[in-house]
């Protein structure tokens, strides 16, 4: 083997790096490197030091070493009593490892020594040295890390590669970048090497000493401000004022910071309590600067309750509070289920209409204690101007956020049960379209940026759960009515009205009137008296009203000394209330020629309607009277052609038209009625006047017609029967495509009343007339 290649123990380092002509300590613990040690004491004291690549391995392999190390002399073996060993090493040349041999308790290689430049001390190495001493020298100015003796040792050498090994042992530079200036065997390229990193290490210094002057000036303008702050204290204590505007912003910029704002929101709030501050207090904008640093930090920001999602809870609660009204029920529980197996769902936005009184602003008050959510409500009645919604921009004076913005600072939290009552009255103006505000509002997609003009930054709606009401859908702009979710209370049954009079109206009216059970009782038998004599109504409203007007006079009896407890059954409600206000039953006493009970919808709920035909001989002149709007208008003209052109089936004279004046005529004048509903009511009415044939009493109807006597479909079928029950009807016509709604009215209504379906005017007549042989 040559004089440069031989044998040698090997013993790897982590994170450390050793260069000829280095002299340094190092702690040996690791089994292999020890016996790496004693085999090169046993030796001639020499050993291959190689870096490891990672750090890590406890046990390294050939691949995880670097291949160009240096050969080192033991100087000095200390054992430690830790059982570390502690040894002196001095670096003496580059080497190379050819290979590894094959050994269990140490590592050894075979090496090869790695001869360097001869220094030719030409004057471009004598450039690159002088270079590279000036860099150090400044490095080591700018650095404090290495002393002043050391680089007067570094000055000293003249040899240029023992310059560059030295140099690089004292620059912090990491393992890879020292291997690889270890691998480069050419001087020059060494010393170029270290100039390239001795100028990037300047510049990283460089940085680091503006970076410190920086934080030091940031802290001496803090420091100033505060003890500017405490002069100022002071000086306002010795004249009096106190805390003074200092105190007042200090209190405000903890508000700020508790308020747990989004980034964007917090920045432009402490943007403006600066402004703030600077400002005097005389100046008009202060005060307005002020009220809306408050509005931002009173509005909610993150902080929302707990839902509690518990179904069977919640269904309690919702039968407690209400009577009936499954399908509204439903649609909560079916949200709650949602909300528990996703965790996270936006805030529905559910539209609750049907007629006054019927409980939609207390199901909504319900639903959010079955969620336990605050609840807030606003009225839109009358809303007539866009800022209501969106508020005033700061330019106006006294100008403040919007009703959006107001009700969620009351709710105090992101998620409340927010109910806009009254949707359907809102109007446009001059100052805008409310209901296009509103648009933004009622919209998942949106509503999670709602826009107010006053904050002027985006407010999140999306975790609020919405629910609107409204008497009237139709007033209802579409736009706005597409982004709802509709459900519909149509009234209540005789049976659910008993019900909530018994369970809630009662009661309710009871302890309000400073009565009890012992002073008052209230039989069933009154209590129907009153639902079908006293009121007829969708809702309960007008009940209640009736009920606390038999309290009242119950609690003048009592407190007068006339009776010491009062007992109402249905003969004293006419005594108390006088006589009854509606008749129950048949809506006509007899059996009538030209006279037909139709069945309407209002926003009352539905209604019946009789409508009435004379003939009188004359030039075919057609009248119509009862504030009939368009639609009755032209169904009447449809009924009148139909008759004009089946004259002969019906066995009318067919120049009828020419010899009678028609008069049709729907009674109480003074309430306007429109609608198509009304057609073969009508038609009906005409054919019987016009045949003599009776209608039958008990039957109602209603229907679209056509100019060939098809029936078409209507709307609101469930209110139209429940006026017909309470009317006292026993048969309702209604069209062949409705049968699909039938499902939707109450058992205890479709139980006391025949429902047949009919598609022509033929099948109508034939069930709401009596036979030809029977009419006199």
């Amino acid at each position: 083997m040559g004089e440069n290649k031989r044998n040698i123990p090997l013993l790897p380092l982590r994170g450390l790096l050793v260069f000829p002509s280095m002299v340094l300590h190092l702690d040996v613990g690791r089994e292999k490197s020890v016996q790496a040690l004693e085999q090169a004491m046993v030796d001639d004291s020499e050993i291959l030091l190689t870096s490891q690549v990672d750090l890590s391995i406890d046990e390294p392999e050939k691949e995880d070493l670097y291949h160009v190390g240096t050969l080192a002399k033991i100087k000095q073996m200390l054992k430690l009593p830790n059982g570390t060993i502690r040894v002196l090493v001095e670096g003496l040349a580059r080497a190379q490892i050819n290979k590894f041999l094959d050994r269990e308790d140490y590592l050894e290689v075979e090496m090869e020594v790695l001869e360097e430049e001869v220094s030719t001390n030409d004057p471009e190495e004598q450039a690159f040295m002088r270079s590279v001493l000036d860099q150090f020298e400044q490095y080591v100015n700018i650095s404090k890390k290495v002393s002043s003796e050391t680089l007067q040792t570094v000055q000293d050498i003249d040899e240029p590669g023992r310059l560059a090994d030295v140099i690089v042992s004292h620059l912090p530079l990491k393992v890879a970048e020292k291997q690889r200036l270890l691998e480069t065997i050419s001087v020059s390229a060494r010393l170029m090497y270290i100039l390239e990193i001795l100028n990037n290490e300047k510049e990283v210094l460089g940085l680091e000493q503006k970076i410190g002057q920086r934080v030091k000036k940031s802290m001496e303008k803090t420091q100033k401000e505060y003890y500017l702050r405490e002069q100022m204290k002071a000086i306002q204590k010795e004249l009096g004022e106190k805390e003074g505007k200092g105190g007042e912003v200090d209190e405000l910029r903890d508000k700020i910071k508790e308020a747990d704002m989004p980034d964007n929101v917090e920045e432009k709030a402490l943007k403006e309590l600066d402004r703030y501050e600077k400002m005097p207090s005389a100046a008009a904008e202060s005060s307005v600067i002020r009220n809306y640093i408050e509005w931002l930090t009173a509005v909610p920001w993150q902080e929302e309750t707990t839902d509690r999602l518990d179904i069977n809870n919640a269904q309690d609660i919702l039968d407690e509070d209400h009577f009936g009204l499954d399908k509204v029920k439903e649609r909560v529980l079916e949200y709650l289920a949602v909300q528990e197996l996703t965790q996270s769902l936006k805030g529905p936005i559910l539209c609750l209409a049907g007629p006054p009184g019927v409980g939609k602003t207390s199901l909504a008050r319900s639903v959010a204690r079955a969620l336990e959510r605050k609840f807030v409500r606003i009225s839109l009645g009358g809303v007539r101007d866009e800022a209501e919604i969106r508020g005033h921009r700061r330019t106006y004076v006294g100008a403040m956020p919007g009703r959006i913005i107001q009700a969620m600072k009351k709710a105090g939290y992101v998620n409340p049960v927010f109910l806009l009552d009254e949707i359907d009255k809102m109007a446009s103006g001059f100052r805008g379209d409310p209901s296009a505000a509103m648009l933004e509002v009622l919209d998942p997609e949106q509503n999670s940026s709602f826009s107010d003009h006053y904050l002027e930054e985006p407010y999140d709606l999306s975790k609020v759960m919405f629910i609107t009401t409204a008497n009237n859908v139709g007033m209802i702009p579409e736009p706005l009515l597409d982004r709802m979710e509709i459900i519909s209370i149509a009234g209540y049954t005789e049976i659910e009205k008993m019900g909530i009079a018994k369970g809630h109206l009662l009661p309710k009216q009871i302890e309000e009137h400073g009565l009890n059970k012992g002073l008052i009782q209230v039989k069933e038998e009154a209590l129907l008296k009153l639902i079908r004599y006293y009121t007829r109504e969708a809702g309960v409203r007008n009940l209640e009203r009736e009920i606390a007007n038999v309290c009242r006079k119950a609690a003048k009896k009592i407190v007068s000394g006339e009776r010491k407890r009062v007992i109402v059954t249905e003969k004293t409600v006419e005594d108390m209330l006088g006589k009854p206000r509606y008749r129950y039953g048949i809506a006509e006493e007899e059996d009538q020629v030209g006279a037909a009970t139709g069945l309407a919808y209002t926003t009352g709920g539905g209604d019946t309607l009789s409508i009435e035909v004379s003939l009188a001989k004359g030039k075919g002149e057609l009248t119509l009277t009862g504030k009939l709007g368009d639609v009755m208008k032209e169904s009447a003209r449809a009924a009148f052609s139909y008759i004009r052109s089946r004259a002969d089936e019906l066995k009318i004279d067919p120049d009828f038209h020419e010899k009678l004046d028609i008069h049709i005529h729907v009674p109480e004048g003074a309430t306007p009625k429109d609608g198509p509903s009304a057609g073969i009511t009508m038609a009906t009415a005409l054919i019987s006047a016009l045949t003599g044939r009776k209608v039958k009493k008990e039957v109602g109807m209603t229907g679209e017609i056509t100019l060939r006597g098809r029936v078409l479909p209507i709307g609101g079928l469930k209110e139209k029967a429940m006026s017909a029950h309470r009317a006292g009807l026993t048969t309702v016509l209604i069209p062949k495509d409705n049968e699909k709604d039938l499902e939707d009215i109450p058992e205890s209504v479709r139980n006391g009343l025949t429902f047949i379906t009919v598609s022509h005017l033929d099948e109508v007549l034939q069930k709401a007339l009596e036979e030809e042989h029977e009419s006199k």
